[in-house]
């Protein structure tokens, strides 16, 4: 059991733990701002399809 507590101690200690959350949210604004960046686009191309549907007609 007292193994278990130094390991927990270590981590908490450690500067590790920290550097892994600050990439996490750095990881997580990277996929936020992926994702509108695909969105917008998305609704531009289909705005562009749709002219082209309703000149096509």
């Amino acid at each position: 059991m007292s193994r278990v507590r130094a390991c927990v101690k270590r981590f908490l200690v450690s500067e590790d733990g920290p550097t892994a959350v600050e990439y996490a949210v750095m990881l997580a604004l990277i996929i936020v701002v992926c994702l509108a960046a695909v969105s917008a686009v998305g609704s531009n191309a289909n705005g562009k399809f749709n002219k082209v549907r309703t000149y096509l007609s």
